[in-house]
């Protein structure tokens, strides 16, 4: 395939549940399904610096250093980032979503990486 993209639900695959996945093997496969110069984007809510999946099940975010090194692990490139869904206002402290928490205007990382050609 040319594209895999995935947004708002990587730190969803790290939670018990019907989302589950080993997000090692599930980013072997995607980079096994890609062709060479395939692209694999990926988009989810931010979580405190340094807090890796801790805040995936209660805040519904994920430190984007996690996603990043989980996904360069697998073989991938990281070529490109946007700060188009960037909220600096956003404390990385409220659910996402949530009764009277931040909900969609939650700061977002927007990462592409690239299976080498």
């Amino acid at each position: 395939v040319d594209l895999v993209w995935t947004s708002q639900n990587y730190h969803d695959f790290k939670n018990q549940g019907m989302f589950f996945a080993d997000t090692a093997a599930m980013d072997r496969a995607i980079f096994q399904a890609l062709k060479p110069g395939g692209l694999y984007v990926i988009i989810d809510h931010v979580a405190a610096p340094g807090s890796g999946a801790r805040d995936t099940g209660t805040l519904h975010r994920i430190d984007p250093e996690l996603v990043k090194s989980e996904v360069m692990a697998a073989g991938f490139q990281l070529v490109g980032e946007s700060n188009a869904l960037r909220n600096p206002n956003d404390p990385h402290t409220q659910r996402v979503p949530g009764q009277g928490g931040i909900g969609d205007k939650s700061d977002k990382f927007f990462l592409k990486f690239r299976k080498p050609r």
